[in-house]
């Protein structure tokens, strides 16, 4: 293991892609994920990835209490397995808006306008059943419609065309705007995570090494400032170990770890870490700045009849659908859960603000127990917030958390945005399609017309986190920026870093998808666009 040309720090969406690409290479790699392998049945089984949530699989960051948000804290739950986030998702595979990128392009990400990006999305995809211009066929990344699709997933669907939004089947195509139905991150009836697609295809190689239970503390650097390493921690015994590497260290650790762990490597802003007695290698003030996320709010309903989702969970009923899923990888578990949705422009900006994440159940939050008895749950999400945070180190000690604030919805527009969401979700509610399954809505009213003020108070005490933090070490061509557009970490060598931190702005949408799509490009950059894009899979996926 010791002395591989790379070294993955995380093994999640982006760690498992770049390790497959650059095995394929036949590079020598270390991948070192801090969490177990991801053999659990409830990450395979589509629809139980919510008992995944909250288990050693999972890491939930928590913000200090934010003033905007009724003085809340935000909780992030991020995948901590084999898979990270591909395999505690939602499975909904999005790219976002063609918009998102030229404007990418336009804050100095040069080469990463939606010409650049578009050929790296189709690389790794292989869809199901579309084709041409917008879709792959050859990738690892199995992307295909849900087995499964939920009454009140359909009604959905249609009691918003009945209100006159026109229906969508692919968000990923021409356009975005429309109502339709999710392509997943899903084949044969299972979870396609990047574990089980990228990395269940080179796990076997002979020029990769994969260790879980690795929890990287920081980067050994050499005197030129040339990354040489990495230490490890064992969180038991504080016991220090180090790998070395001849090439790079790639970090792959997330949003909320990776600018942990550059920081505790001596790269970030000079007076935070001498606050915390380290040795300043790079002043990068930009570093743990400019945090984003996604933010929703529900709308509740109550079901006429016990038909919801997650209502048949139990008992001999939940007895059948797993024997059914186990023989025949068919039926409810095979349900992706986030079944529809759609985009909205509620604005008139010209692009879609609003996303909806449509749960054929009544669903809570981390901190919150959801409503008892069977309804369903429309999410309107605004899509480009303007409200930013920031984390910071609580100390030198690896172990400790970060000091996190989210800034949720310290911007009105925000606000305002979330408002014009919840009141088209109200009316999609009590349109006929959905009126014939639900007797009434739960929350925020069941009175059909209440204030904008009512509408802003419930906003303010349920937004929630989309679990899409971005933005933590920016990617950009200035001298602020945390790494350049090819992903090197500024002010030091051998480091890069392809995960969702990159992002300077998040994308309109859900970020699996874009995560994966960074972790192509980086290996564009360090193997060349002919050898990403043309060289033969070493080994069959499993």
């Amino acid at each position: 293991m010791n002395n591989p040309d790379y070294i993955v720090v995380g093994g999640g969406s982006a760690g498992c892609v770049i390790a497959h690409r650059l095995v394929n290479a036949g590079k020598q790699v270390v991948l070192l994920e801090d969490g177990p392998a991801d053999d659990s049945l409830y990450i395979h089984m589509p629809a139980t990835f919510i008992r995944v949530i909250g288990s050693e699989r999972s890491v939930i960051y928590q913000s200090e209490p934010q003033p905007e948000a009724g003085g809340r804290k935000t909780y992030v739950p991020q995948g901590r397995t084999l898979g990270g986030g591909s395999s505690i998702n939602a499975m909904v595979y999005i790219r976002g808006q063609q918009q998102d990128y030229n404007d990418w392009e336009a804050q100095g990400c040069h080469g990463w306008s939606w010409n650049n990006v578009l050929a790296a999305f189709k690389r790794s995809e292989n869809h199901m059943r579309l084709s041409g211009a917008y879709h792959g066929n050859d990738g690892p990344l199995k992307v295909s419609d849900t087995r499964f699709r939920h009454p009140l997933s359909l009604a959905f669907v249609k009691a918003a065309q009945q209100l006159g939004l026109s229906y969508n089947d692919d968000f990923n195509g021409e356009q975005q705007q429309g109502i339709g139905f999710y392509h997943t991150t899903t084949f044969d009836g299972q979870r396609g995570s990047t574990a089980a697609t990228y990395l269940a295809a080179v796990k076997n190689a002979p020029n990769l090494t994969i260790k879980t239970g690795s929890y990287v503390s920081r980067i050994v650097f050499n005197a030129q400032r040339k990354a040489t390493g990495v230490e490890l921690i064992d969180k038991k015994t504080g016991a220090l170990s180090q790998i070395a590497v001849k090439e790079e260290v790639i970090l792959t650790a997330g949003a909320l770890s990776t600018p942990k762990i550059l920081m505790l490597s001596g790269i970030g802003p000079k007076d935070h870490l001498h606050e915390h007695g380290i040795n300043l290698l790079h002043d990068a003030p930009q570093m743990g700045q400019n945090y984003q996320d996604h933010l929703e709010v529900s709308i509740y309903g109550r079901t006429r009849e016990p038909i919801s989702l997650l209502g048949n969970d139990s008992g001999l009923k939940a007895l059948k659908h797993g024997i059914q899923w186990s023989l025949f990888k068919t039926g409810l578990l095979t349900s992706n859960v986030v079944e529809s949705g759609g985009f909205v422009d509620t604005s008139n900006c010209g692009r879609p603000d609003i996303q909806f994440h449509v749960l054929p159940t009544l669903v809570g939050d981390v901190d919150r127990e959801p409503i008892e008895g069977h309804g369903i749950s429309i999410n309107p999400c605004f899509l480009r917030p303007k409200s930013r945070g920031f984390a910071k180190l609580r100390s030198a000690n690896p172990v400790d958390s970060m000091i996190f604030e989210s800034g949720a919805l310290q911007e009105q527009d925000d606000v305002d945005t979330l408002i014009r969401g919840v009141k088209l979700a109200r009316k999609i509610l009590r349109a006929p399609a959905l009126a014939e399954l639900v007797s009434h809505e739960l929350r925020p009213s069941r009175e059909e017309h209440i204030s904008d003020a009512e509408v802003e108070a419930h906003v303010r005490s349920h937004a929630k986190t989309v679990y899409h933090p971005v933005g933590t070490c920016r990617m950009g061509s200035d001298a602020d920026a945390v790494v350049d557009p090819t992903l090197k970490v500024n002010g030091v060598a051998g480091v890069r870093v392809c995960d969702a931190s990159v992002m300077p702005a998040l994308v309109s949408g859900n970020t699996n998808a874009p995560t994966i799509m960074i972790a192509e490009r980086c290996a564009e950059f360090i193997l060349g666009l002919e050898a990403c894009a043309n060289r033969p899979q070493q080994h069959k996926t499993g």
